[in-house]
Formats: C-alpha cells, sequence, structure tokens
C-alpha cells in the first residue's frame, strides 16, 4: 500500500476526530486481558489523533505511550489525551528500546502495514509474554443503506483485509504465536454533518480530487434525504468491532 496514503490522514485530523468512531471499552478490555498479571506499559501505534489511546489510558495504572509517522495526528491526539507521551514512527520503525512494554496496540492501522516487518519489530519491543493487539471498527452492512453509503464512498483497505470475501484476517506472525479474535455489534448515533466527516476522513476521499469529493457529497446527500436526515437529526450508524490478539512468545 501507499505510505503516502497511510501517512495522508493528518490533513483531515480534525474530521477524523470528529467523524471515526470510538472503541467499545469492552472491546479493547478483551484485547489486552492476556498481558501478564502486573503489566501496565501499553504503546498504542498508528495511534492518529487518539481514538484507542484514549480508551487504553482508561485501564488502572496504565503507562500510555503513542506512536504515529503524521506530526499532524500527533499534535491532534496531545490535544485530545493530554500528557501521552507522544513518538514519530511506525509498527515497522519503533522508536522504543528492546522488550520495553507490555503491550502494543493497533486501531485502524494494521493494514497500513508490512506485517512480517512489524511482527519483528514490535515483538523487539514487547516483552516475552506480552500482547499485540489489533482492532477495526467495521461499518455493518448487513443493513442496506449501510450498504449502498460503502458504494458511493468505496470499500477501505480495513474493510477488505477484515470483512472482505474470502479474508482470512489479519496476517499475525513470529514471534507471536497464535491469534485469537472475537467482536462486537453495537450502533453509534450520528447527524449528517458527522457523517461527511467520516467520509473525509478516509484515505480514497483523502486522495480523490475536488471534483470526486463533491460528486461522493451529493450522492451521500441524496441517499441522507431518503432516511429524513436533516438539521440535527440522528441515524444509528451499526458498527462491528473486530478484535484480535496474540501472545509474544
Amino acid at each position: 500500500m501507499s505510505a503516502d496514503r497511510a501517512t495522508s490522514f493528518g490533513a483531515e485530523a480534525a474530521n477524523y476526530e470528529a467523524g471515526r468512531p470510538e472503541y467499545p471499552f469492552e472491546a479493547v478490555a478483551w484485547m489486552l486481558e492476556r498481558m501478564p498479571h502486573g503489566s501496565r506499559r501499553i504503546a498504542d501505534v498508528g495511534a492518529g489523533t487518539g481514538k484507542l489511546t484514549r480508551v487504553l489510558a482508561q485501564a488502572p495504572d496504565a503507562e500510555v505511550v503513542a506512536v504515529d509517522p503524521d506530526p499532524e495526528m500527533l499534535e491532534a491526539l496531545r490535544r485530545s489525551v493530554p500528557g501521552i507521551p507522544t513518538f514519530e514512527g511506525s509498527a515497522e520503525r519503533m522508536p522504543l528500546p528492546n522488550s520495553s512494554v507490555d503491550a502494543v496496540t493497533l486501531g485502524q492501522a494494521w493494514h497500513w502495514v508490512e506485517p512480517v516487518a512489524a511482527s519483528a519489530e514490535l515483538g523487539r519491543v514487547v516483552r516475552a509474554g506480552g500482547v499485540l493487539g489489533l482492532i477495526w471498527n467495521i461499518r455493518d452492512e448487513r443493513e442496506e443503506w449501510v450498504r449502498r453509503l460503502t458504494e458511493i464512498m468505496h470499500s477501505s483497505p480495513a474493510e477488505n483485509l477484515v470483512n472482505g470475501p474470502g479474508s482470512a484476517g489479519p496476517r499475525i506472525e513470529q514471534p507471536f504465536g497464535q491469534v485469537e479474535t472475537q467482536q462486537w455489534d453495537w450502533k453509534r448515533a450520528m447527524t449528517r454533518t458527522q457523517l461527511h466527516q467520516m467520509a473525509l476522513s478516509r484515505s480514497h476521499l483523502i486522495a480523490a480530487s475536488a471534483e470526486e469529493r463533491a460528486q461522493i457529497a451529493r450522492q451521500m446527500d441524496a441517499l441522507f434525504d431518503e432516511l429524513g436526515l436533516d438539521g440535527q437529526a440522528t441515524v444509528d450508524l451499526p458498527y462491528v468491532t473486530h478484535v484480535f490478539r496474540a501472545v509474544r512468545g
């Protein structure tokens, strides 16, 4: 995948923060429950504006650091989650010492990495017995209007990896062991404005021409008109949160 596309989100950091959903606390807790007793040091990689970081920071005694390749996203994270140490880096190039954390997490990010190199590098910074956790919020296209929304916005690399036809899920290599997975169904109430912000935060629209972005916005508005979504009215957007975890050998 294009590195430029993977690091393009900073230009839409405000829309990312407003339009993207939070992560269910129960899903994040499950992702980390295999951490050794007493462990508390967590690195959130591809942290973006801090959507996952702020949930991790709620854990008692957690010591969380955030890593992202985009300085604009890290600046947004420092505003939304004050006090969290931040570092520029990526899953393949971690700015942390060997065996320095008890867990590494990636929210909406593993589909941007090279899985063999990332597994090896994250295995370097995670202590033996520590956890690699991956999590994605994916719109639930079992509802017809959600399926139409995706057709308008175009599917994303995340959706294709986690939920695409014939997908085997994310590839995690040594030194991490067997991958376990779980999922949660839930809904997020969203206004028309928030749905547009969510669309604008997606890599396809960030890279699109002004003409294509305008066309997508018109098609989205036509769909929202059908739904009667005006002013401050909201519609429940269904999500499935997919979680994967693996323990370092």
